[in-house]
C-alpha cells in the first residue's frame, strides 16, 4: 500500500511538472466530453486529477478485493507440506510451537542476507544445541546495530555456562544502556526480556545477585523465589556476601514494609539466620503480627527474645497478652507463656496453664514434658518425635 501511494505520488509531480512546461504561454487548455445526456467542461488539469484519482480508487479496490480472495482461499485450501507455507507464515509456525532447532536450515536460509540479524539468529540455533563456544563467536560478527539483541543473547550464553560473573557485567551494562531508536517500539517487550534474564541469573545466583549495583529488577514472584534461593543458599554465604545482604536490607528497610506478607515473611527467616540484625527482626515480626497473625512468624520472635543473653520477661509477656487479644483462642499463646512464667519462677501458673487446650499437640508436648521431669534420655527422644512433625517449626528453646 505504501509503495503505491509513493508511486501515484511520484508520477504526479512527474505529470504536473511536464504538463506545466508544455502548458506554459498555452493556458490550462480545455477538454469537452459528451456522452449520451452528460456532458463535461473543463481544462486539461482537473481532468488528469480526476484520471489519478479514478486510478487510484481503481487499483486500491482491485488490490483490497485480491487480498481478499486470496485470504478465503487459503482458508479452503488443503496444506500437504511444510514448505508450501509463506515464508512469514513459516516463521509465524515456528514462533507459535518453539519449532526453532525443527527448521534450523530454514531459519538459516531467512536470515542468511540480513546483515544485522543472521549472527543473532545463527548464535541462538547454537545456543539451542548447547554448543556455546560457537554460539559466542557468531555473536562477534554481528551488526552493532543489533547490539541488544546480541548482549541478551550473550547473557544468555553465560547463563547455560553458569559464568555468573560474566553475565552481572553484561546485565548492569544494559542495565544502564539507552535503547536503540529503532527498538523503541518493542520497548516493553525487551524490557520485560531483560527483567527476565536478572530473575534467571537472581535464581541462579542469589548471592551474587547481591552484587548489583542498583536494584528493582525482580518483579513480585521473583523476588519471592530470589529470597526463597537465598535462604536455600544460606550456608554459601562469605562475610562479604552477608554485608551486601545487610546493606541491602537497610536500603530497602522502607520498601519491604509494603511487600506481600509472605514476601516479608521470607525477609524475617532472613534476618533470623544473622543475630546482628535482631532489632530489624523484632521490628519486621512485630509489624507482620500486628497485620495478620502467623504462628510461623510468631515463634520466630518467640525464639529470637529467649535467645537473648538476657531477656526482657516482663516485656515478652506484655507484647504476648497484646496479641492474644488481639488474636483470642490461639494455643500457641499458653505454649509462650508457659515458657515466660517458668523461666520467671512461676511454676502454679505454669501448671494451670497445662489444663487448657487438652487437644492441641503442643499443650501436649509441654504436658509429657513436664511429667518427664528430669529424664534427659526421654526428653531428648521427644523433641526428636516432635521436631519431626511436618507441622512443626524449629524452636531453639
Amino acid at each position: 500500500m505504501k509503495q503505491i501511494l509513493l508511486a501515484y505520488l511520484f508520477f504526479s509531480l512527474l505529470a504536473v511538472a511536464l504538463i506545466s512546461v508544455l502548458s506554459f504561454g498555452y493556458g490550462a487548455g480545455y477538454v469537452y466530453i459528451y456522452w449520451r445526456d452528460w456532458q463535461v467542461q473543463t481544462n486539461i488539469w482537473f481532468f488528469l486529477i480526476l484520471l489519478a484519482v479514478l486510478s487510484l480508487a481503481g487499483q486500491l479496490i482491485w488490490l483490497g478485493l485480491k487480498r481478499y480472495l486470496s485470504r478465503e482461499q487459503r482458508k479452503c485450501e488443503n496444506v500437504f507440506s511444510f514448505n508450501q507455507l509463506h515464508p512469514y507464515e513459516q516463521l509465524a509456525v515456528i514462533w507459535t510451537l518453539n519449532a526453532a532447532q525443527d527448521q534450523r536450515a530454514f531459519i538459516q536460509q531467512a536470515f542468511s542476507e540480513s546483515g544485522l540479524l543472521k549472527g543473532i539468529m545463527d548464535a541462538r540455533l547454537y545456543w539451542m544445541r548447547a554448543e556455546y563456544d560457537q554460539a559466542l563467536n557468531a555473536l562477534n560478527d554481528t551488526s552493532p546495530m543489533a547490539f541488544e539483541l546480541a548482549e541478551i543473547q550473550r547473557i544468555e550464553v553465560y547463563l547455560s555456562q553458569q559464568d555468573g560473573e560474566k553475565a552481572l557485567t553484561h546485565l548492569e551494562f544494559l542495565n544502564q544502556h539507552e535503547l536503540s531508536p529503532w527498538l523503541q517500539n518493542v520497548s516493553t517487550a525487551y524490557d520485560q526480556r531483560l527483567t527476565a534474564l536478572w530473575g534467571q541469573f537472581a535464581l541462579q545466583f542469589p548471592w551474587m545477585y547481591l552484587r548489583s549495583t542498583k536494584y528493582g529488577h525482580l518483579d513480585e514472584n521473583m523476588k519471592q523465589a530470589w529470597l526463597e534461593q537465598l535462604l536455600a543458599a544460606f550456608d554459601q554465604a562469605d562475610s562479604d556476601g552477608l554485608q551486601l545482604l545487610k546493606e541491602r536490607y537497610d536500603a530497602l528497610n522502607d520498601q519491604i514494609f509494603e511487600r506481600t506478607f509472605h514476601i516479608k515473611v521470607l525477609w524475617l527467616k532472613v534476618l533470623a539466620r544473622m543475630p546482628e540484625m535482631s532489632e530489624q527482626h523484632e521490628q519486621l515480626a512485630v509489624h507482620l503480627l500486628s497485620v495478620q497473625f502467623s504462628q510461623e512468624v510468631f515463634y520466630l520472635w518467640f525464639q529470637q527474645q529467649l535467645l537473648k543473653q538476657n531477656p526482657h520477661y516482663e516485656l515478652i509477656e506484655e507484647r504476648i497478652n497484646t496479641w492474644e487479644n488481639q488474636y483470642p483462642a490461639l494455643p500457641v499463646f499458653s505454649f509462650a507463656k508457659w515458657h515466660v512464667y517458668r523461666a520467671t519462677g512461676r511454676e502454679h501458673e505454669a501448671e494451670l496453664l497445662l489444663k487448657q487446650y487438652p487437644d492441641d499437640v503442643l499443650m501436649s508436648y509441654l504436658r509429657i514434658k513436664t511429667n518427664l521431669s528430669d529424664q534427659e534420655n526421654l526428653i531428648q527422644q521427644l523433641n526428636l518425635i516432635f521436631e519431626n512433625n511436618a507441622n512443626f517449626v524449629e524452636i531453639k528453646i
